[in-house]
């Protein structure tokens, strides 16, 4: 019987207890190593998320991708309007609405870059309120959301792809507005919006390569603006200023981009028999960075004083930055007995806000004139009989007058002498225009292919009456005859209004038809 016990007692110590034990403890240390892994990882890896829908590529810090939220993009700028589009948004009721997109920079590091982008924020949102609430029940109701490529448009390839699922379920998106400056970037973003079949409203573009009818082609099915390309742009400020080749100088950005390069072209048919060699200059690949391009500046200026004392024109290709820095290098010219009138595109628009901009220049026989997108004084000053009118510019002074408080706005402070704004307002409403017009009666959701569709047909009785001027589309989606109103930037930082000028030479009849 003690044999059998001790067996037995064997068995259980031998074979069961102490073995299970040890296997059970190893099982547990299995399983603390596999757990203290996992949590290890959880709390080292990196949330890339910003927001719903934004989110950080790899690589990069920058929030990239389609907010549709109250998420300002780290820019307490944006704060006061974005919370307005969402309170306008969430008022909304499931299924009464589409979509439009806003594609901007909103993580931009540059301030210029940063206040244009406020104020084409303001813009939209104004002409969304608008849609949704006082056209007489008109459907559908208008979402808009933010679209972020990155300060730089690096990734616009992430959030195109994000609007592309977006015209898809419930989003219904059927629109992007926005796009603003004529970069590369932003060129490949239409480029790829287009091609998938969604229809872009560009609101400062101006690049005459993003724009349709080139050579004959259209590249960006879809595309509509409502700023005019460069070479309409340099054809009105030639009808205003009387530019002579022989009294003139052309300095331009070499490579150049979209923007400056097609400036360029425009202007160097204008002086076409000059007598003088145009001169280059090679800004940083980032044009909104300071670069080594004074130097060359001071340089060019050497030579402008070197010219006939016939020359008094100076035309301008490039962007901000760098017209700055031309402009505080001619303030300290050697030939300040002569005056010069430097004439650019809407890019000058930026400085009048720029702190770095040397004022003084501008009382040592030097001013500045451009082509503006929009003014605020243009109506009210130049009231033409078609083409625009004061009862248009004011519907938007309405608006901003009842946004600083609910339930419109408030929006923050508002600035309208850079014109963007009120071009941003104008690019709103005619993708508004488009969608409704492509609706069927009884719907709210009209077909994605039908709403670009609309544009060769935004003409005579059903144009648009922008802010900005009669938005008159050609079979192409360019603005005809478009309003460009001549300003000059001021000693005290200001955009003075001097005239309207027309790329045909005089406003458009009042029926505001292209020609063929």
């Amino acid at each position: 019987m003690a044999r059998v016990n001790l067996w037995g007692e064997w068995l259980r110590e031998g074979v069961w207890e102490i073995p299970l034990r040890r296997y059970l403890a190893l099982l547990l240390a299995a399983a603390l190593v596999v757990g203290v892994a996992f949590v290890a990882r959880a709390l080292t890896r990196d949330d890339r998320s910003c927001a719903p829908g934004v989110e950080r590529p790899e690589g990069s810090d920058d929030c990239v991708g389609v907010s549709t939220t109250a998420y300002d993009f780290g820019r307490e700028e944006f704060t006061e309007t974005i919370r307005a589009i969402d309170r306008e948004n969430r008022s909304l009721k499931p299924g009464s609405y589409v979509t439009v997109a806003m594609l901007a920079p909103f993580t931009a590091t540059d301030r210029d870059n940063v206040n244009d982008t406020l104020h084409e924020l303001q813009g939209a949102y104004l002409a969304q309120y608008q849609a949704n609430h006082e056209s007489n029940g008109q459907t559908p109701q208008i979402r808009l959301v933010l679209a972020n490529p990155g300060a730089n448009g690096t990734h616009w390839q992430d959030t195109v792809g994000r609007l592309v699922r977006m015209t898809k379920g419930a989003d219904r998106l059927r629109a992007v507005t926005g796009v603003g400056s004529s970069t590369e970037n932003n060129k490949r973003a239409v480029a790829e919006l287009t091609r998938r079949g969604v229809p872009v409203v560009g609101s400062s573009i101006t690049a005459d390569d993003l724009a349709n009818d080139q050579d004959g082609v259209d590249p960006f099915p879809g595309l509509a603006r409502v700023s005019p390309t460069n070479t309409d742009e340099a054809r009105a400020l030639t009808s205003f200023a009387k530019v002579r080749a022989g009294r003139a100088l052309l300095v331009y950005d070499k490579p150049g981009d979209p923007y400056t390069t097609t400036l360029q072209r425009s202007f160097e048919r204008l002086l076409e028999g000059s007598p003088y060699e145009p001169q280059p200059f090679t800004p940083p690949d980032d044009r909104s960075e300071e670069g080594t391009t004074a130097n060359t500046f001071r340089q060019i200026t050497h030579l402008v004083c070197d010219t006939s004392r016939e020359t008094d024109t100076i035309l301008f290709a490039g962007r901000h930055t760098q017209l700055r820095q031309f402009i505080n290098a001619l303030g300290g010219r050697g030939c300040q007995d002569r005056r010069f009138t430097v004439l650019t595109g809407d890019e000058a628009s930026y400085l009048t806000g720029d702190e770095d901009l040397d004022r003084d220049a501008l009382k040592r026989n030097l001013s500045v004139r451009y082509t503006a997108l929009a003014h605020p004084d243009a109506w009210e000053h130049d009231p033409a009989q078609t083409g625009g009118s004061v009862g248009d510019a004011r519907e938007l002074e309405r608006l901003l007058t009842r946004s600083e408080r609910e339930p419109i706005g408030p929006i923050g402070p508002v600035a309208l002498e850079d014109g963007q704004l009120i071009i941003a307002y104008d690019a709103m409403r005619l993708a508004v225009h488009g969608i409704r017009q492509a609706t069927p009666e009884g719907r709210t959701n009209p077909p994605l292919a039908d709403v670009g569709l609309q544009w060769p047909q935004v003409k005579g009785s059903l144009r648009v009456d922008g802010a900005s001027g009669w938005i008159c589309l050609d079979v192409h989606g360019n603005p005809y005859d478009k309003a460009v109103p001549i300003v000059e930037l001021t000693s005290e930082g200001r955009a003075r209004f001097v005239q309207i000028a027309w790329p045909e030479g005089k406003p458009p009849g009042e029926e505001c038809l292209p020609p063929s």
